[in-house]
């Protein structure tokens, strides 16, 4: 097979990945980017038809590039995946699609990325750009659940007509299950809504008249560090329901709060309170595990199989991440906080190659007067 050498390898080519990419072409460096979707804003097409962003489009931009239409809407899933697609066509960033990795392993100082079609790439650095949603979780409860119940994890309900006739339980209530919840009661469904109340903690999109967003920012808290006191307490707190329709519905009848859901079976889903509901259709929007099983590199990862990190530099050398929650802080969530995430973690890469340069230039004499042992 054959074997491509650059000096960045970027795995992953959504926002946080091109926005990296934007920066790295600033640097003139040659990398490569590889994602195993199809083309660009392809992770943003397949979601469910209606959802919509709840960060205005002024919030929603990466470097170089503006979103159209009002910078003070809201995007739709598609205008996102119009824009990356354009984005990647417009920068001319070098993305290999189709491209799934298989194993990245160290070959002496540097990374070997190997793909599913069974070829190698090898490069001195490596950007991990996967980001958090990458496994679907499902809890293990609807494994006792008769086959007759259709089940649908939120990654993949696209619409309505999905679902069979009857009412239906959204469990899970944070921002995409508060959507797909009003989504079926607009459309006359009888919906259930089963969460914590911790998890039901609601936020206007729009403050006197400016996006939630904005006053977020102007108080500090879209950009306290993570590592910071406040931010582990922030970082505890479940991500809040953005935009009023969901309290809305459940006050007027729309939707049926329950709480937690704790068991299951036959029909039935049984809740904290002793409560149970037989319905046929459920939809967990119960959130994704990340998988980085395919990271084959000593101290990447912690005890968990998560990234070890500090604002995206690991202690490995060479090796970076991008796109996590609360990677700096709790803009990262946000693609304009990828941008920025992206603007740091590529300087960050920039200043290891000097500091490695540097390290061969002084230990290259010693090496040609027999001295290697002391270069190390």
């Amino acid at each position: 097979m054959a074997e491509q050498s650059v000096q960045v390898v970027i795995v992953g080519a959504g926002q946080a990945g091109l926005a990296a990419a934007y920066q790295l072409r600033k640097q003139g460096i040659s990398f490569v980017c590889l994602d195993s979707s199809s083309e660009a804003g392809e992770s943003w097409r397949v979601r469910y038809d209606s959802l919509t962003l709840f960060t205005p489009r002024r919030c929603s931009e990466l470097p170089g590039l503006s979103l159209t239409g009002d910078p003070d809407g809201f995007p739709t899933k598609d205008e996102i995946a119009d824009y990356l697609y354009r984005y990647k066509q417009h920068f001319d960033i070098p993305v290999r699609y189709d491209a799934r990795v298989t194993e990245v392993a160290l070959q002496g100082r540097r990374f070997r990325v190997q793909l599913a079609t069974g070829e190698s790439l090898y490069a001195d650095q490596l950007l991990v750009a996967t980001g958090p949603f990458q496994e679907p979780a499902v809890p293990k409860l609807s494994a006792s659940l008769d086959e007759s119940v259709l089940q649908l994890h939120s990654s993949a309900y696209r619409y309505p007509g999905q679902l069979q006739p009857g009412p239906v339980l959204v469990v899970g209530a944070g921002n995409s299950g508060a959507q797909i919840a009003l989504e079926l009661a607009e459309e006359g469904r009888e919906v259930w809504l089963s969460a914590s109340e911790r998890s039901m903690r609601v936020l206007p999109l729009r403050l006197l008249g400016r996006s939630i967003f904005y006053w977020m920012d102007r108080l500090g808290l879209l950009h306290v560090p993570g590592h910071s006191l406040p931010g582990r307490w922030l970082r505890k707190q479940p991500d809040p329901i953005f935009g009023r329709g969901l309290a809305q519905s459940i006050r007027q009848g729309a939707i049926g709060r329950l709480p937690r859901a704790t068991g299951a079976s036959g029909r039935a889903v049984r809740f904290a309170d002793g409560s149970s509901l037989e319905v046929p259709n459920i939809i967990w929007a119960t959130g994704f595990h990340s998988d980085y099983s395919w990271l084959q590199v000593d101290g990447a990862l912690d005890g968990q199989g998560g990234p070890l990190h500090q604002s995206g530099v690991s202690p490995v050398r060479g090796l970076f991440y991008i796109g996590l929650p609360w990677m700096r802080s709790r803009a990262s969530a946000l693609i304009r906080g990828a941008a920025g995430d992206a603007l740091y973690v590529t300087a960050q890469m920039e200043q290891a190659r000097g500091e490695q340069a540097e390290r061969e230039a002084l230990s290259r004499p010693l090496e040609e007067a027999g001295c290697s042992q002391a270069a190390e």
